[in-house]
C-alpha cells in the first residue's frame, strides 16, 4: 500500500511537469495561430491603415486590400506561396507612398520580397526589419530615407538583394555590412550621403557580384577585392591615392570598373589587362598621370574607353587599335595640344568619339577624324581650332559639336546633306554669312545651336520643314529680316526621330560630356529644366540626356487654361539679340511644344499676335522691341507662365488685368511702356512684384503700399542705411521720372501749338483736333499728379 505522502510527492512532481508542458502547447499554438495566412492578411490591413494615414487623398494600389472583396494572394501588389498558404512578397514600387515605414514586417514571417522604391518614403529605416529573417530582395531605393543604416542584428542573413540607392542615409556603413554578407550578391548604396571607410568591408561576403556605390562620401583607400566582382562602381566619392597592380592580380571576373570623379593618383597599372571580361573601364575626372596603358589593347571585349579629365600623356597606343569592339572612347580634357593625333583618324569601330577641351589648335583634316565610316557622335568643342569649318564630315554623324571653337567664314550648305543628324552646335566660334537654306533638309535634327557668332541674313523659311527641330537658338547673331511664318512649322512632328533613338539597342549610348551639352543647350533661366539644371551631375545628366534623346516626358508642360499640365517635351526658341524686325505671325499657335519664347533684343514690330496665347508657355521675353498696340488679354490664359519681360516696348491702352491670375509668376517686368494706363491690382500675383516691375509707366495706377513703400520712416536701431539706401533710389526714380516727364510735357506742348496754329489759320478739318486738347491736358495732370513719383518730383524741382 503507497502511503499518502509517496502519492502527494508523486502528484506534486507530475504537476510539477505538466505546468512547462501545458505553457509548451500554448505558446506552440499562439505561434501556429500567428503563422498563418490569416494573421498575414491583418499585418497587411495594418500596414494598410499606416499608409492611409499618411497617404489620405492619393491613395495606392494598397486601397483595393480588403477580406471580403477577394483572397489575400490575389491583393494588388502580393504574392504568396504556391499553395497560397502564406505570404511571401509585397510590391508597391511606384505607389506614390509617403511618410514612414511601417514597422512590423517582421510578422510576415515568411516574406521574402519587400519592393517599396520609387515612392517619397522617409524617416529611417526601423529595426524591425532587421528582424525579417527571411528577407531575401529588399529595395528601398529612390526614396527620401534618412537617417543611418541600422541593420545590423544579424537577422538579415538570408538577404540578396539590397538596394538603397536614391535616398539620404547617412553615416558609416562598417558596421552593417559583415552581418549582411553571408548570402548577399546585390548591394547598392549609390547616391547617398553615406561616408567612411570602404576598404575592408567587402571581406566577407562570398558570394557578391555587384556593388555600386557611387555619389556618396566615401574616403580612404579602395577595397582591393573588387576584382572578384562582376561591376563595381564608386563614381563620384571621396576616394584617394594609387591603384595597385596587385588589386588586378590572379582572377579577374569585372565586366564594368567605374572609378570615375574620385581623386586617384599616379599611372593607372597595365595588369587591368587580367580583366578579360570587362566592357567599360571608366577612368574619367581622377589625375591619372603617365602612359595610357597599351595592354589595354588586349581587352578584346571592351566598349567604352572612359579616360577623360586626367593628365595622361598624349601619346594613344596603337594596341588601342586592336579593340574591335570599342564604341565609346572618351579623351577630353587632358589639354594634349598641339596637332589632333593622328591615331584618331584609324578608329574605325569607334561611334562616339569625345575630344573636347584638350587645347588642339590643327589636325582635322590631317587626321582623316572627319570621315571615319561609323562615326555617329564628335565632340571637338572647347579647343582651339580656327579657320574654315570643314565641309566633308561623315554622313554617319548623328550628332557633331564644334562650340567654342575660332572657326570663321561661312556655315558649309554640305551640312544640310547629313540626313540623319539630330544635334548641331556651331555657337561661340567667328562664324559669318548666312544660315544655309539646306538646313531645310534635316528632318531628323533636334538641335540646332548657333548664338554668338556674327552670322547675318534672314533665317531661312526653309527651316520651317525641319519637323523634329525643337530646339533653335541662334541669339546673339546678327540676323535680320521678317520672322517669317513658315518657319513656325518646325518641330510639328520630332516622334519619327524619338522613335528612331528609341529602337537603338547601343550598349553604350551615353557618357562623358552630356552635362557639359545638356547646360549648354538648356538655358538656365529656362524655367521647366530648370530644377534638372539644379540638380545636373555626372550622376543624373546621362539619364537625362536619354531621356531627351528618346522623347520620354520629363517636364510638366500646361496648354492653356489648365493649372495641371501633362509631361511632355519643352521645345524653345531662342531669337534673342539680332536685328529681326516685322511682326510676329499669328501662326505661332501652331508651335504647340513652345515652352520658351526668347524674342528680345530684336526690332520687332506692330501688335502682339492674340495667338500667342494659346501656347504652353513657362517663358516669354519680348524685351526692347517696338511692339504696339494693347497686350493681349489673352496671355493671361497662360496659366503655367513664370517669366514674363515686356519691358522697353511701345505697348499701350488699358494694362490687362488677366495677368493677376498666372499665380505660377516668378518674374514680370512691363516697365517703360509709357502709353500704357490703368489699375495695377492690389491683390493677387501682381501684387507681389516691386517697383521695379514697373517703373517708366506714368499713366498707371499703383496701389496704395507702392506710394508709400520707401516713405516709412522707421527710427528703430539698425535701419539707417535702409533707409538711405531707399532714399537714394528715389531719388534716381525721380530723376528718370522727371526727365521722362519733361520730354512728354515737350511733346504735348509741341503738338498743343500745332493744332491752335491750324485753327488759328481757320483749317476746318481741324476743328475736331481741339477735343484732344483737353485729353492731353488730363493725361499731363494725371501723370505728374497721380503717380508715387509726384511729391518726390514735386521736391526735387
Amino acid at each position: 500500500m503507497v502511503s499518502p505522502g509517496i502519492i502527494a510527492d508523486a502528484d506534486s512532481k507530475s504537476l510539477s511537469l505538466l505546468v512547462p508542458f501545458l505553457l509548451f502547447l500554448l505558446i506552440t499554438a499562439t505561434s501556429v495561430t500567428g503563422d498563418s495566412l490569416d494573421s498575414d492578411s491583418q499585418v497587411l490591413l495594418s500596414f494598410k491603415s499606416h499608409l492611409e494615414s499618411w497617404n489620405p487623398t492619393e491613395p495606392g494600389m494598397y486601397n483595393e486590400w480588403e477580406t471580403g472583396k477577394q483572397e489575400v494572394c490575389q491583393w494588388p501588389g502580393i504574392t504568396c506561396t504556391p499553395e497560397g498558404s502564406r505570404v511571401t512578397g509585397i510590391n508597391l514600387r511606384d505607389s506614390t507612398i509617403s511618410g514612414p515605414l511601417f514597422s512590423n514586417f517582421s510578422s510576415l514571417t515568411q516574406l521574402t520580397f519587400l519592393d517599396l522604391s520609387s515612392n517619397t518614403i522617409g524617416g529611417s529605416i526601423p529595426d524591425d526589419l532587421s528582424r525579417c529573417h527571411n528577407l531575401k530582395h529588399l529595395n528601398l531605393s529612390h526614396n527620401i530615407i534618412g537617417g543611418e543604416l541600422s541593420l545590423s542584428s544579424g537577422g538579415l542573413s538570408n538577404l540578396e538583394v539590397l538596394d538603397l540607392s536614391v535616398n539620404k542615409i547617412s553615416g558609416d556603413v562598417r558596421s552593417t555590412f559583415p552581418t549582411l554578407c553571408n548570402s548577399l550578391v546585390v548591394a547598392n548604396l549609390s547616391t547617398n550621403n553615406f561616408s567612411g571607410r570602404i576598404d575592408d568591408i567587402f571581406n566577407e561576403c562570398r558570394y557578391l557580384k555587384h556593388v555600386d556605390l557611387r555619389y556618396n562620401r566615401f574616403s580612404g583607400e579602395i577595397w582591393a577585392g573588387f576584382r572578384r566582382l562582376v561591376q563595381f562602381s564608386v563614381s563620384g566619392n571621396r576616394l584617394s591615392r594609387n591603384i595597385s597592380a596587385s588589386m588586378f592580380r590572379g582572377n579577374c571576373n569585372l565586366q564594368v570598373l567605374d572609378l570615375s570623379g574620385n581623386e586617384f593618383v599616379g599611372e593607372f597599372p597595365g595588369q587591368v589587362s587580367n580583366c578579360q571580361n570587362l566592357n567599360v573601364l571608366d577612368l574619367w575626372g581622377n589625375k591619372f598621370t603617365g602612359n595610357i596603358p597599351g595592354e589595354i589593347g588586349s581587352i578584346s571585349s571592351l566598349r567604352g574607353l572612359h579616360l577623360g579629365n586626367n593628365m595622361f600623356s598624349r601619346d594613344i597606343p596603337e594596341t588601342l587599335l586592336n579593340l574591335s569592339n570599342l564604341v565609346y572612347l572618351d579623351l577630353s580634357r587632358n589639354n594634349f595640344g598641339g596637332e589632333l593625333q593622328e591615331i584618331f583618324g584609324r578608329f574605325t569601330q569607334v561611334k562616339y568619339l569625345v575630344l573636347y577641351g584638350n587645347s588642339y589648335v590643327g589636325g582635322i583634316y590631317s587626321s582623316n577624324i572627319l570621315t571615319l565610316p561609323n562615326l555617329s557622335r564628335l565632340d571637338l568643342s572647347y579647343n582651339n581650332f580656327s579657320g574654315r569649318l570643314p565641309p566633308q564630315v561623315s554622313q554617319s554623324l548623328t550628332f557633331l559639336i564644334l562650340a567654342f571653337n575660332n572657326f570663321s567664314g561661312d556655315i558649309p550648305y554640305e551640312y544640310g546633306n547629313m540626313r540623319g543628324l539630330q544635334g548641331l552646335d556651331l555657337s561661340s566660334n567667328r562664324l559669318t554669312g548666312s544660315i544655309p537654306a539646306s538646313f531645310g533638309k534635316l528632318r531628323s535634327l533636334l538641335w540646332l545651336m548657333l548664338a554668338n557668332n556674327s552670322l547675318s541674313g534672314e533665317i531661312p523659311r526653309e527651316i520651317g520643314n525641319c519637323s523634329s527641330l525643337l530646339w533653335l537658338n541662334v541669339a546673339n547673331n546678327q540676323l535680320s529680316g521678317r520672322f517669317h511664318p513658315e518657319l513656325t512649322n518646325m518641330g510639328s512632328n520630332p516622334t519619327p526621330t524619338f522613335e528612331v533613338n528609341r529602337r537603338k539597342r547601343d550598349y553604350i549610348v551615353a557618357g562623358s560630356g552630356e552635362c557639359l551639352v545638356m547646360k549648354r543647350w538648356i538655358p538656365a533661366e529656362f524655367p521647366p529644366f530648370i530644377f534638372g539644371l539644379e540638380s545636373l551631375a555626372k550622376r543624373s545628366c546621362r539619364s537625362l540626356w536619354e531621356h531627351v534623346r528618346k522623347g520620354k516626358c520629363i517636364f510638366p508642360v500646361c496648354p492653356p487654361g489648365s493649372v495641371v499640365g501633362p509631361l511632355d517635351i519643352s521645345g524653345y526658341l531662342q531669337l534673342s539679340g539680332n536685328k529681326l524686325s516685322g511682326e510676329v505671325p499669328a501662326s505661332i499657335s501652331q508651335m504647340k511644344k513652345l515652352s520658351m519664347l526668347h524674342l528680345g533684343f530684336n526690332e520687332f514690330e506692330g501688335k502682339l499676335p492674340v495667338e500667342i496665347g494659346e501656347l504652353p508657355l513657362v517663358f516669354l521675353n519680348l524685351t526692347r522691341n517696338k511692339f504696339s498696340g494693347q497686350i493681349p488679354q489673352e496671355i493671361g490664359n497662360i496659366y503655367n507662365l513664370q517669366n514674363l519681360d515686356l519691358s522697353y516696348n511701345n505697348f499701350s491702352g488699358n494694362f490687362p488685368t488677366s495677368l493677376n491670375e498666372l499665380n505660377e509668376m516668378s518674374k514680370f517686368n512691363i516697365s517703360y511702356n509709357p502709353l500704357i494706363y490703368g489699375v495695377i491690382p492690389s491683390r493677387g500675383q501682381l501684387a507681389t512684384f516691386g517697383k521695379e516691375s514697373f517703373l517708366g509707366n506714368p499713366l498707371l495706377q499703383f496701389p496704395s503700399f507702392f506710394i508709400q513703400s520707401g516713405n516709412n520712416n522707421n527710427t528703430s536701431s539698425g535701419e539707417g542705411d535702409n533707409n538711405g539706401r531707399e532714399e537714394e533710389e528715389d531719388d534716381e526714380a525721380a530723376i528718370d521720372m522727371l526727365a521722362f516727364c519733361w520730354s512728354t510735357v515737350l511733346f504735348y506742348v509741341v503738338a498743343l501749338i500745332g493744332i491752335l496754329v491750324l485753327v488759328y489759320l481757320d483749317c476746318p478739318w481741324c476743328r475736331p483736333w481741339l477735343g484732344l486738347v483737353d485729353a492731353f491736358m488730363a493725361s499731363l495732370k494725371r501723370m505728374l499728379f497721380s503717380n508715387r513719383y509726384s511729391s518726390v518730383i514735386k521736391e526735387k524741382t
